[in-house]
């Protein structure tokens, strides 16, 4: 049975203050959280606003309520009721492909591609997973990173399976930009948040700017420490910064059913759609859930009875949460500047529960229990990992035959050289010692206190020949290892050496002839055989372009160029330069 606000029985805000002051203290020390800021609206009014501990604990700053926080993923919530508007103008039907209305949108698998609609963008069901570090190293415009979606693999068929994803948001905000003919910052400033009367960033420059920022922390083990310094580059799914009393103002909009101090910002119905349950996430992990859903840009479930609509949001420093319980007008906003923790949880559970007339549940004696059990696993999970290596086992090449470019089209390029006696990798402006783990593998270390995907796990891989060809990391859990494959490096890369490949090569009764073609690129005819392209590979090998598996390889002594090389997969075998 539901109820409407005007009839709900709820406890005032007012008698709770003391005890939730009280509670903040100890969870905020429970998780080392510096600093806290929430609000809670109640029967259309922001009845409650609150703010503990420090935003910045080196000045010693405190947390007010207008201190400005990055939302991370409660930005979804802004897109998507974005992308409402523009449905509702006729902008775009939502329910119609990606591809309507931006051609160039591309999925790796050409079914998804086609049929992928804007709706199927807001509920995480494109069949993509995350492959977030196409996006967390922070070197790409969202624009830019379009164009690489179509290299990246698919984990699910197209909507059978809810599937969070970064990337697809980033698209919901570049259809914004392109049907609204506006920047997606002004856009949502214009049509929503400055009718909100909300202050507003979008990113890390706008934070810094503003006159009362956080600062984020992070924890290392059970040591907390300043958080990198980490954009947020798919901006619609995330780079949103604003005060719990901006958020506030955002939890009375949809509370309202789109109506906001009197004026109508968006029709009651399309709230409605926005709440609605689209796709199964997942079973309750806790008695007092029922099986969670998500809708456009928000999440769904029921906490006790109550029907909850809410999304959270984390990135490394920042842990916050926006809770609405539509059927009794509560609305509820925690932001932390430390991350992750269950602080936002523990607080808006007891604040609902108490709001409610309920005897509240035991968050955070539950909560500690994880924490500390987690705590207790780190060694034993180290020791796992360090027992998983095969002990006493040695690369099968030498250090220097690792050295080279490996490239990825989404990806990009990973670097490895070698410096001192060592491998050392980069990757879009990261890098680290690379480590021998056993046989072709290395791994990177963990590294606290900046970007790196820790403990990363690097393959080598070779051709027949034992060349190193690739290798493959496991940056996307939930598809096969994201294989980079090895650039051309060496002679063959060099247009005086190719200029003396050119000639007359002899291989039994076949002659085989090496041109070059009006971009200096080789070109092998052999008798009676088709023209084939060859592409450089490493030294002085090419790859044979239409021809899988098969190298040519040129030697000489000095500058001569005297027998080609053939290595194929029924073997080797070699041609003399004979006079033309």
């Amino acid at each position: 049975m539901s109820h409407s606000s005007a009839e709900a029985p709820t406890t005032p805000i007012s008698a709770i203050v003391s005890d939730l002051d009280h509670l903040a203290a100890e969870v905020m020390a429970d998780w080392k959280v510096p600093g806290v800021a929430l609000a809670v609206v109640q029967d259309g009014k922001v009845a409650l606003t609150r703010a503990y501990g420090q935003r910045d604990v080196e000045a010693g700053l405190p947390v007010t309520p207008a201190t400005q926080f990055v939302i991370c993923s409660i930005t979804k919530s802004f897109t998507a009721s974005a992308i409402a508007l523009l449905h509702h103008e006729g902008r775009l039907d939502w329910t119609r492909p990606v591809r309507d209305y931006m051609p160039e949108f591309r999925l790796s698998d050409t079914v998804a591609t086609e049929r992928v609609t804007v709706r199927d963008l807001l509920c995480h069901q494109s069949g993509l997973p995350r492959h977030d570090w196409v996006h967390f190293a922070g070197d790409r415009a969202p624009s830019e990173m379009l164009g690489v979606m179509r290299h990246l693999e698919l984990s699910r068929d197209i909507r059978t399976a809810w599937q969070y994803n970064n990337l697809c948001y980033n698209v919901a905000g570049l259809l914004i930009e392109r049907l609204s003919g506006r920047s997606f910052e002004a856009f949502i400033r214009t049509r929503l948040t400055d009718r909100l009367g909300m202050t507003v960033g979008f990113g890390l420059d706008d934070l810094e700017a503003s006159d009362e920022a956080a600062r984020p922390y992070m924890m290392h083990e059970d040591t907390r420490l300043p958080a990198m310094r980490l954009p947020i580059r798919t901006t619609a799914a995330g780079a949103i910064n604003t005060s719990v009393t901006g958020l506030a103002n955002w939890m009375r909009l949809h509370l309202g059913k789109g109506e906001f101090d009197g004026e109508r910002l968006l029709p009651a119905a399309l709230i409605g759609e926005l709440h609605a349950p689209r796709v199964y996430n997942t079973a309750p992990g806790h008695a007092e859930f029922g099986d969670a859903h998500y809708g456009l840009g928000f999440q769904l479930n029921s906490y006790r009875g109550d029907r909850l609509v809410f999304h959270g949001g984390g990135w490394p420093g920042w842990g916050t949460l926006m809770t609405l319980v539509p059927d009794f007008g509560i609305g509820i906003a925690v932001f932390t500047n430390r991350s992750p923790s269950e602080v936002p949880s523990t607080l808006t559970w007891y604040i609902i529960d108490r709001l409610r007339g309920r005897e509240p549940v035991e968050w955070r004696a539950r909560s500690r229990k994880q924490r500390d059990e987690f705590i207790a696993h780190m060694q034993a999970d180290k020791d796992a990992r360090e027992k998983a290596r095969h002990k006493n086992t040695q690369p099968a090449h030498e250090l220097a035959a690792y050295a080279g470019d490996y490239e990825h089209p989404a990806y990009g390029v990973m670097s490895v050289r070698e410096q001192d006696g060592a491998l050392r990798w980069t990757w879009r402006g990261m890098f680290a010692p690379l480590m021998h783990r056993h046989y072709e593998t290395f791994e990177l270390p963990e590294v606290p206190d900046r970007l790196l995907p820790d403990r990363l796990a690097i393959t080598f891989l070779t051709d027949r020949d034992g060349n190193i060809v690739s290798l493959s990391t496991p940056l996307e859990p939930m598809v096969k290892d994201i294989v980079f494959a090895r650039l051309a490096a060496g002679d063959c890369t060099d247009p005086a050496f190719r200029a003396r490949c050119v000639g007359h090569f002899k291989s039994g009764a076949i002659t085989h002839r090496v041109t070059l073609d009006s971009e200096n690129r080789l070109v092998l005819k052999p008798d009676y055989q088709p023209a084939y392209r060859l592409a450089p590979e490493q030294g002085r090998r090419f790859r044979i372009v239409e021809l899988e598996g098969f190298v040519v390889e040129f030697r000489g002594e000095g500058i001569t160029i005297d027998e080609v090389i053939f290595h194929q997969p029924n073997g080797t075998f070699v041609a003399q330069r004979v006079e033309e």
